[in-house]
């Protein structure tokens, strides 16, 4: 299992941290010790001071496939659910200055919490679903799959050119605007329409 994370997907995302829009998907990989499950609590970790929380729309991959064709992308994932690309932002802005990876500020442990799923067939529209994350009861990110820049079977079908995608692999599809820094004593939720699929506790 893999977990592929797309950055760069949302334009006003784009804006807030002052980067350029991408000419094709920008993606990159967290280890599976990334995942948290289950509403786990997240543990700040002690080697950051500005960890920062990004809601995505996760896609569950369903079946082995590689060079995939657009019009056949949608077949090769079934369920659509909600997670938390946690970042440390220091790490991160302190690794671009240097021209240097992002690993150490995406990959580290726990730092993909991952909500309940839903059937894709629940879903009428693909391209119209709206999703938000509270920050301590208040909506800080509100997005909707109809304003990425890169849709579902786009990313599907660039990051197969690249490398065959897995049963049970996760693709986190890029975050909106509204990311921001979480403390110790927050707590994250996580909707797709009004259904809550993931709650975090920052501890």
């Amino acid at each position: 299992m893999k977990i592929i994370c797309i950055g760069r997907n949302y334009v006003d995302h784009i804006r807030e941290l002052n980067n350029a829009i991408p000419a094709s998907p920008v993606f990159f990989l967290k280890p599976d010790s990334a995942l948290l499950i289950r509403n786990r609590p997240f543990y700040y970790p002690s080697f950051s001071k500005e960890i920062h929380y990004e809601a995505e729309l996760v896609l569950k991959v369903c079946k082995v496939g590689k060079s995939i064709r657009k019009q056949f992308a949608n077949t090769y994932f079934d369920e659509i659910g909600i997670g938390l690309d946690m970042t440390a932002r220091d790490l991160q802005d302190s690794a671009k200055q240097k021209g240097l990876p992002w690993t150490l500020a995406k990959g580290f442990d726990q730092s993909a919490p991952l909500g309940r799923f839903l059937p894709k067939e629940q879903f009428s529209d693909l391209k119209d679903i709206r999703f938000h994350l509270d920050l301590n009861g208040k909506t800080v990110q509100s997005g909707n799959s109809g304003l990425m820049i890169y849709p579902f079977e786009d990313i599907i079908s660039y990051i197969s050119g690249f490398m065959t995608l897995r049963t049970g692999d996760y693709i986190f599809t890029g975050t909106p605007a509204g990311v921001g820094p979480v403390k110790i004593g927050d707590r994250l939720e996580g909707f797709i329409g009004e259904e809550k699929l993931i709650s975090c506790e920052i501890k």
